[in-house]
């Protein structure tokens, strides 16, 4: 999977970037008033890893599974990483 193929960095760093630009603005601002308090959380979690999942395999080329593996990593640890500064 990964070790099939050289990515350079800049590139991730660029599909990363992307795909916190076009994920965050809508899980904090625009989601919330149509999605129940008790259900924000896991909802707009799930929702941002798919979108990001196709942002990466568009972008990087990258097989579905790997892509959603790649979105679902980088989502726990930002969100593990916000609980450890709150």
């Amino acid at each position: 999977m990964f070790h099939n193929r050289v990515l350079p960095i800049p590139r991730i760093i660029t599909a990363g970037l992307v795909c916190t630009a076009l994920t965050l603005p809508y899980l904090w601002f625009i989601l919330p008033p149509f999605v129940d308090a008790a259900c924000y959380l896991p909802v707009g979690e799930c929702l941002v890893v798919l979108v990001e999942a196709a942002i990466l395999s568009w972008s990087l080329e990258l097989d579905w599974k790997v892509a959603g593996a790649c979105s679902l990593v980088m989502n726990a640890a930002s969100f593990f990483l916000g609980l450890l500064l709150v």
